[in-house]
């Protein structure tokens, strides 16, 4: 092991040599040697010495090529916590730069070791977690650099721990550690991350790609020599010098791409683009250049030309992206950037710190950080810790789509954003005042969801009294991203309370009469659901946005019980039936379950089983007035929930004024939402009023909250509610 560490120290002293004055390397010496001698005797769950880990955090900060400070920092990173070094001995022998930064991983690291040990308030700990790195980012980008470097060893020693906590870690570090790098461009360490994460979440799926690049691996590399080959002597006729590079796409970036082909019904046969070239040029001239000497040799792809040199990501990212058709056998990625751009792409942020003697401070580097900043502020308006962490997963770390503003400004949204969400990314006053837009001079819907390159202009109205309310809904689609929905949901809060609560119970009301049930006789049972004490403040957040109206539908469909009930004769075996179910009965074996007709229960109402005679158990739901007026209790078993993907038929009473089309806009509707129609009766009144008495095939309550949420909206509709003639009634 002895040998093994002197020869990473070695490897980390050569490769800062290369670059660094002899002040830096003097700095990273000392550190070096510091560390060492506080960590002896150490050793990590792995069985290695304790000093491999800094001095790997070290090699992957010097690889980025930062100054000497960073580096220094990375390879004291642990001494803190691991042995007992004060911060103050750290500033005194290595400078306060070092030593804030230290000090700054030390408290991610103790952060990380708290949400460990608190999996019961995980959502609130990694809320913090993200909060804190953070302020970190924005009082010295360096330290989540290093905790980056830091993140990327310990997935490569992962092996080590037991496999619990191996999914934890690789699923943390897939959602906010490579994300993360992918935002600061730091497109190598987001790269090893994904695979490693991937290895250990799904290792099955990561074996079989794993293997299917190994089998090919002597066909690519032929393939690659042939085509760099081919590029360079044509650029070489064209004066232009280039290094050309050739790899196989990464592990994950493969399995992703497979899925999508998945998804729309194409083999893993059909995967040929599992390979790209990287071509560098001196200038953007040469770029262009390059270009067109691709597609003079090969025919491209229609639609996969990308330009962003001429509209650079926000993330400041450039390159020329293009597919083509290489020797006439399969799709390959080509990307053209100068050197510049690459070390940027490679680099990302770390570009700002790499040491250059002299060097300026890069212009670009606020512009880079426009996404932090709005980090920042949602960690100081965001007050619920679980939106937190999904305005991150969402909004910052997902597929982005490029879209631009009139003038030209290039923006990023996740994939799926609206006019809305883009209209609140500008400016709050915007989203608020917005009453439509258009996308490339068109009108469109302020659900449209916004593609690659596309213009928005936003159109406002100052007489508009503020947002509405069905933006709010999450069924109708007109907003995506978490900080649009926070900015309405606080227009709301700040309006009138006793508005905001009248507002509240009525939603409330009116989502329960949908689902056939009413709050009276469970008030306290919801309070405990959403962790409140009184039925007002419960109110008041449905009002202002806090609680969503499906979120309310969703929690209570388990405790839908209300008081008096009919009486009614003798419970009787159910119907045969042509739906089956997946419904376990609770201590014991396999038995007859079938679903009872007087109710119709589907996946998310609670439900109980009736023992009959000869036809099994009759599944019912728990509030059904046959259930509760059946005078042999002993026949009485638990029932739930078994696999999902079954489906249920839910009988819908829609009220409407009669028109013509009606009955096809509310087919068309239900078709949308991939649901099947099996019955529908329609009674009619004299005065144009009609009732649709409608019988759908559903998958749970979910589904049956978004389609009724849907059919409300359509014109000539007065109301639509669950038919549950079997649960009881208040008069």
């Amino acid at each position: 092991m002895t040998v093994k560490i002197e020869e990473l120290g070695q490897a980390v002293l050569s490769r800062v040599a290369s670059y660094l004055a002899p002040k830096g390397r003097d700095l990273v010496q000392e550190a070096y040697a510091f560390a060492a001698e506080r960590h002896a005797g150490q050793l990590r769950k792995s069985g290695d010495p304790a000093i491999t880990h800094p001095l790997h955090a070290a090699e992957t900060i010097a690889n980025l090529q930062l100054d000497a400070s960073t580096i220094a920092a990375a390879l004291l990173h642990d001494v803190q916590e691991d042995c007992g070094v004060t911060n103050q001995e750290i500033a005194k022998r290595f400078g306060s730069e070092v030593a804030v930064m230290v000090e700054g991983v030390t408290k991610l690291g103790l952060i990380g070791g708290q949400a460990a040990e608190a999996r019961s308030g995980e959502a609130h700990t990694q809320a913090e977690n993200l909060r804190k790195m953070f302020l970190a980012m924005a009082q010295d980008l360096r330290v989540v650099i290093i905790k980056l470097a830091d993140r990327l060893h310990n997935m490569k020693t992962l092996w080590a721990l037991k496999p619990d906590d191996q999914r934890r870690i690789a699923r943390e570090t897939m959602e906010i550690y490579a994300p993360l790098a992918a935002r600061l461009g730091i497109w190598d360490i987001k790269w090893q991350l994904e695979d490693l994460s991937f290895r250990y979440l799904q290792p099955d799926d990561y074996k079989f790609v794993a293997d299917l690049i190994d089998a090919k691996r002597g066909v690519r590399e032929t393939y690659v020599t042939q085509v760099t080959d081919f590029i360079r002597e044509e650029l070489k006729k064209h004066g232009i010098q280039a290094e050309i590079q050739g790899r196989a796409k990464h592990i994950y970036s493969i399995h992703s791409k497979m899925e999508k082909y998945a998804a729309e019904g194409k083999s893993v046969d059909e995967i040929y683009d599992l390979l790209a070239v990287r071509v560098l040029v001196e200038t953007v001239t040469d770029c262009y250049t390059a270009l067109g000497v691709v597609h003079g040799l090969w025919r491209p792809l229609p639609g996969s030309f990308d330009d962003y040199i001429a509209n650079p990501k926000e993330s400041m990212y450039q390159s020329l992206h293009t597919t083509v058709m290489a020797l006439n056998t399969q799709p390959l990625e080509v990307q053209i950037r100068t050197y510049e751009m690459h070390r940027a792409a490679e680099y990302g942020i770390a570009a700002h710190w790499r040491y250059k003697e002299g060097s300026k401070r890069d212009l670009r580097h606020e512009e880079r950080l426009a996404w932090l900043r709005q980090l920042l502020d949602w960690q100081r308006e965001i007050a619920q810790p679980e939106d937190m962490v999904e305005a991150v997963k969402t909004d910052i770390f997902q597929d982005q789509v490029f879209v631009f503003t009139p003038k030209g400004e290039i923006k990023d949204l996740p994939t799926g954003s609206t006019p809305l969400d883009f209209a609140y990314r500008i400016h709050t006053d915007l989203g608020h005042h917005c009453v439509g837009a258009k996308v490339n001079g068109r009108l469109v819907s302020l659900n449209y969801q916004l593609k690659n390159g596309e213009v928005i202009e936003v159109l406002t109205s100052r007489s508009s009294k503020g947002p509405s309310r069905d933006w709010m809904n999450s069924n109708l689609g007109f907003i995506r991203t978490t900080h649009a929905r926070e900015k309405i949901r606080q227009w709301f809060k700040r309006q009138e309370r006793a508005e905001n609560i009248a507002r509240g119970k009525e939603m409330v009301e009116k989502e329960l009469r949908r689902l056939g049930a009413s709050l009276g006789g469970m008030e306290q049972e919801v309070l405990k659901l959403f962790k409140l004490d009184d039925l007002e403040d419960f109110f008041l957040r449905v009002g202002y946005g806090e609680i969503s109206a499906q979120h309310i539908s969703t929690k209570l469909a388990s405790l839908l019980v209300e008081e008096t009930p009919e009486p009614v004769e003798e419970i009787a075996p159910p119907a045969r039936s042509t739906y089956t179910t997946s419904i376990s009965v609770l201590g014991t074996g396999d038995l007859l379950t079938r679903l009872a007709r007087c109710c119709n229960p589907v996946p998310g109402d609670k439900i109980m089983g009736y023992v009959t005679r000869g036809e099994g158990v009759s599944v019912h739901r728990a509030d059904c007035r046959n259930l509760l007026n059946e005078d042999e209790k002993e026949r009485l078993v638990d029932v739930e929930w078994g696999r999902r993907g079954q489906l249920y038929p839910v009988a819908v009473h829609i009220d409407a004024w009669d028109r013509v089309g009606l009955l096809r806009d509310i087919s068309t509707m239900v078709a949308e939402e991939k649901v099947n129609m099996v019955g529908v009766h329609t009674e009619g009144g004299a005065d144009g009023h009609i009732t649709i008495y409608v019988t759908l095939e559903m998958a749970g309550v979910e589904q049956l909250t978004r389609l009724l949420t849907k059919l409300e909206g359509i014109r000539g509709v007065v109301s639509v509610s669950r038919r549950v003639e079997g649960a009881r009634k208040r008069a």
